[in-house]
């Protein structure tokens, strides 16, 4: 195995805590590989005015292959006042280090498995017509579009002349002609066919190698009808070549809904940027929550891989951490695969189920606790014995 070179950026709040769980994870687990520490996040907007650092980025144009903790976002208002006193009115404006990545790199396909892990006290469970407790296999890998869609960051509050004349020339403006642009906040919605076709295209490759039978569409093409509309009609195009893989069509609402009635029946989901967004926390929320989500963040030269909750600053101060790490050590499994380490991965895998299995060894969240420094006496296990748990069972398999 040859060694690599790992970009590692804790970001924010727990982020720092769950990272290093994964580093000793995949280190127990005989992946040989050198870690460099970069600086990222709200830190370095408070002080720097910049949350996304010019050497953080250097660094993965070299190495190419980065593990991310999490970071913190704040409305412009509260980004201003945290400034350090003279970056204050320079008219910097924060913006989501991730996202900036993402866009940097252009790492638009996101990849977020949603699986279920056997005995797992969060999973979803449903009633039957008989009244019995069902608790159906969860099996979701949902590609989102990582680039593009709302995201993209093209708007304005108080628009100008040239962008609000532009705007007019489309007929629904008419509702608007009376607001003074004072009075309008714009967000464009903006899906180019390369990055669309290149998402789905990612998708019915997924599923073709994994044996996946369906690949869903979630959007809202009945309303959004252009980008939206633009989903629909490639992955239709993109269907033609894998006949043995079904094409199905959910809108964004209804898929809410369904998520919740019959999880089983969807395998890969694909969705722009929002929608992709929502789902997979939709379903993540069925397989244990937060604490279970991993992604991966991929580009056609660098990837990045993340479990997708957030810095959770409440708990970053506890004593003893109580997060579950599991998303971070997952997330470390999905790097071990864009890198060929597909052994490796699964072992890990296997050392997360046989924990969540046997049940002896659970976060408060897994406990169904409030998250609290006093749930460590009430039972739960800290982030740091739940990394050891996922270790013992490695050094057992």
């Amino acid at each position: 195995m040859a060694k690599r070179t790992i970009v590692t950026m804790g970001g924010d709040g727990i982020g720092k805590t769950v990272l290093p769980e994964a580093l000793r994870v995949l280190d127990a687990a005989g992946f040989k590989a050198d870690y460099v520490s970069a600086e990222i996040g709200w830190d370095c907007w408070c002080r720097q005015g910049n949350a996304l650092p010019q050497k953080t980025i250097e660094l993965l144009e070299r190495h190419r292959v980065g593990l991310f903790g999490a970071i913190t976002s704040k409305p412009r208002e509260a980004a201003e006042k945290e400034l350090a006193p003279e970056l204050r009115g320079r008219g910097l404006v924060y913006f989501s280090p991730i996202v900036g990545l993402r866009q940097h790199f252009n790492l638009d396909i996101c990849i977020r498995p949603c699986r279920s892990f056997p005995g797992n006290p969060l999973n979803f469970v449903r009633r039957s017509a008989d009244g019995s407790v069902v608790e159906p296999k969860v099996d979701v890998v949902v590609f989102r579009q990582n680039t593009e869609d709302l995201y993209c960051g093209v708007e304005w509050t108080n628009p100008p002349d040239q962008v609000r004349k532009a705007l007019e020339t489309h007929q629904k403006m008419a509702a608007f002609k009376d607001v003074p642009s004072r009075d309008l906040a714009v967000s464009c919605r903006i899906l180019s066919r390369p990055a669309t076709r290149r998402i789905i295209e990612a998708a019915f490759q997924y599923a073709a190698g994994r044996g996946y039978k369906s690949v869903t569409v979630c959007e809202k093409p009945n309303v959004i009808r252009e980008t939206s509309g633009m989903m629909w009609s490639e992955a239709r195009e993109t269907q033609k070549r894998f006949p043995g893989i079904q094409l199905w069509d959910t809108n964004i609402d209804a898929q809410m809904m369904w998520l919740t009635k019959n999880p089983e029946d969807y395998g890969v989901v694909v969705s722009s940027n929002m929608f992709g967004d929502i789902v997979s926390d939709g379903f993540a929320g069925l397989v244990g929550g937060l604490g279970f989500a991993a992604s991966a963040n991929l580009g056609e030269t660098v990837a990045v891989f993340e479990p997708t909750h957030g810095s959770a600053p409440k708990y970053a101060g506890y004593p003893v951490s109580i997060v579950n790490p599991i998303a971070a050590i997952l997330s470390g499994c999905l790097l071990l695969e864009h890198l060929g380490e597909s052994k490796l991965a699964e072992k890990i895998a296997g050392a997360v189920v046989r924990v969540v299995k046997e049940g002896k060894v659970r976060t408060y969240d897994m406990l169904r606790r409030k998250g609290s420094p006093d749930v460590l006496a009430q039972g739960a296990a800290s982030t740091g014995q739940m990394g050891d748990a996922v270790i013992k069972a490695l050094k057992k398999a």
